[in-house]
């Protein structure tokens, strides 16, 4: 009998350590069997029903929740008390937004959620306790390149190619004082190193900066590499391969894009005169109206007038040697006396005056006498100094040689 009870026990005693063996991954497969809850802008899916909407025309905050059963008073409760942390006062038309309900036999609105750019959201909890939040997705940064040969424009180029075309705009900005955009010859050929800011690792928003350039334009090989120049006051330009800084005195336009329609030419013969000569001592750029027109240097405004002829004007002095002239102007946005710097907004492109079309006549003055400006041999900036310059060419080294490496693609390779 004891033998018997003996086995028993131990056959017992087996069968529980067995069994609490066991148990722990048993409950671990049930466990891990179990849906995860997903979460969406914080809010359990199974638990909330998501209603994604457009901003139609003419909607309010108060407009969208009313229609939704909140009471004004509450409404305007809510809106009280994040007023610090969100604002829904003006809504864009076409914007999304996402209306988040509890998934109960008659659903209620818990809270509004709007999108006003891919890069954020702005959400405001409406039941339970009301709170406000914005939310900003982390952006990633991501060095790329790009490079081709002109047939027609550089904007178009890029474009072929699946590039953002606003590089066009960059490179504008770098070479403005040395390279005339209106006037690409085809052929010319260019590279570009730039950051690009994604959104999800995969959704571009904007460009950053351009890294270094390089173009191949009438012959002359011109680089533009990003560097600071100075770390106190964190001024950074684009300096060549031979550190010498791209800036110049002046810029080669007065608007950031459009056409050049007309040039210095003093013996041009118009139509409208019966084919006379009528001498033009203006660069003509043509724009939309309300395009920014921009002060080409560093100056003192002399002069914000308006003539028959020139239209609405703005001139401006830039040293006793050198001065220029903005007419057919919308309207202007400086005062006689205001200094002005080189880039500053000065007026916006018009039609006043005697002009057939939306432009600014761009005039230059040297010594007192109206010039082109494009045959003249403008100052450069003040060099970088010489211990600078040897830090600079060694800092370059590998940005160069990766410039260098960049194949140029052409038209049958894009």
């Amino acid at each position: 009998m004891k033998n018997i009870e003996y086995y028993f026990f131990t056959l017992l005693f087996l069968l529980i350590n067995l069994f609490s063996s066991c148990g722990s991954e048993i409950a671990s497969v049930i466990l891990d069997e179990e849906d995860p809850i997903i979460y969406k802008y914080g809010y359990d899916e199974s638990k909330h029903i998501f209603e994604e909407k457009n901003v139609g025309r003419g909607d309010t905050f108060g407009d969208i929740l009313e229609s939704q059963g909140i009471d004004y008073p509450e409404i305007y409760k809510a809106l009280e008390k994040t007023k610090n942390d969100v604002d829904f006062r003006i809504l864009q038309r076409g914007k999304p937004y996402t209306l988040i309900f509890t998934n109960d036999s008659v659903p209620r609105l818990k809270a509004f959620v709007y999108h006003p750019t891919i890069e954020g959201y702005s959400l405001i909890q409406l039941k339970d306790s009301i709170y406000g939040r914005t939310f900003k997705k982390e952006r990633t940064y991501k060095d790329l390149s790009a490079s081709g040969i002109i047939e027609n424009s550089l904007y178009l180029t890029l474009e072929g190619q699946d590039k953002d075309p606003l590089l066009t705009y960059y490179l504008s900005d770098i070479y403005a004082w040395t390279i005339d955009f209106f006037r690409l010859d085809k052929g010319d050929k260019f590279k570009v190193i730039y950051t690009q800011a994604f959104i999800d690792d995969t959704i571009p928003v904007e460009i950053t900066k351009v890294r270094a350039a390089y173009f191949l334009h009438k012959g002359a090989e011109r680089y533009a590499f990003e560097y600071e120049t100075d770390s106190i006051k964190g001024i950074v330009e684009y300096l060549d391969q031979d550190a010498k800084n791209l800036r110049r005195a002046f810029l080669q336009s007065p608007i950031k894009f459009g056409r050049i329609s007309s040039r210095y030419n003093l013996r041009r013969r118009i139509a409208l005169y019966n084919n006379r000569i009528r001498p033009h001592r203006g660069t003509d750029f043509a724009a939309p109206i309300g395009t920014p027109i921009l002060s080409t240097a560093n100056g003192a405004v002399t002069e914000v007038s308006y003539t028959r002829a020139n239209g609405n004007y703005v001139k401006v002095k830039h040293n006793n040697t050198y001065t220029t002239q903005y007419l057919h102007m919308q309207k202007a946005k400086v005062k006689v006396g205001q200094f002005v710097e080189q880039g500053d907004v000065i007026g916006f492109v018009g039609v006043t005056g005697y002009t057939s079309g939306p432009h600014v006549c761009y005039r230059f003055w040297k010594d007192g006498y109206e010039v082109d400006p494009f045959k003249q041999k403008l100052p450069e900036a003040k060099p970088i100094s010489e211990s600078l310059k040897q830090k600079y060419l060694n800092d370059i080294v590998l940005i160069k040689s990766q410039i260098d490496s960049i194949i140029i693609k052409n038209k049958t390779s894009i």
